[in-house]
């Protein structure tokens, strides 16, 4: 990746703010995470109750507070990572997993390293600028192992106010993420929580391989 294509990761603008580590610092010490919904999202937490093998190696990208991480330490699994680009709340993850196996790293997820068999979104696809989305299609490719998923929550919506979170439908997804994977599960949540009900989409993507 040349520093061109950094730069542009890390400073795209809302409302004449960069979204770069500082901007996303701010909003975490600031408590001005409006989507953050304090808890396991429900549709996550079904899909990690009928997981059986509690050793795969698992990735939260853009990790936010870290609610999925908690739960799944809590029914068994041990080797999650977090990545996440605010320092301020990296610091305070490191501290509250700081006597479990769960690794927290401070990054820009486009340049970590790493080999995963489960990758969960929650809410980082709605927070980089959508011009940024097939970067995230491929290096979440690049990220997972063969066989390697995708496993998450897209918002079904568009938003009346300048993003961050940014808004989208299945038609806007479906072609960015087709040529990368294969679609397990692409439909509305039946699960979401009150607030987001009608509103979330559950994707189950596995990668596919080069001759797929």
């Amino acid at each position: 990746m040349d520093n061109q294509e950094k730069e542009l990761q890390c400073c795209v603008t809302t409302c004449g703010l960069p979204l770069n580590a500082e901007y996303w610092n701010n909003q975490y010490k600031n408590n001005e995470i409006g989507w953050d919904l304090h808890q396991v999202s429900p549709p996550l937490k079904a899909y990690f109750d009928q997981l059986e093998n509690k050793n795969i190696s698992i990735l939260i990208a853009g990790c936010g507070n870290a609610y999925e991480a908690e739960y799944l330490y809590s029914i068994g699994f041990t080797n999650i990572t977090l990545v996440d680009i605010a320092v301020e709340l990296v610091n305070a993850l490191k501290e509250k997993f700081s006597n479990t196996s769960i690794k927290v790293i401070h990054q820009n997820i486009f340049e970590h390293l790493g080999q995963y068999n489960l990758i969960v979104e929650q809410t980082l696809f709605c927070a980089i600028d959508p011009s940024l989305r097939k970067n995230y299609v491929v290096k979440m490719h690049e990220l997972l192992k063969e066989n390697g998923k995708l496993v998450g929550l897209l918002f079904d919506k568009e938003f009346e106010k300048q993003g961050p979170p940014f808004g989208g439908c299945k038609c806007q997804y479906e072609p960015l993420f087709s040529p990368y994977f294969t679609f397990k599960t692409f439909e509305e949540c039946y699960n979401s929580t009150k607030a987001r009900k009608g509103e979330e989409l559950f994707i189950n993507f596995k990668k596919k391989l080069k001759n797929e």
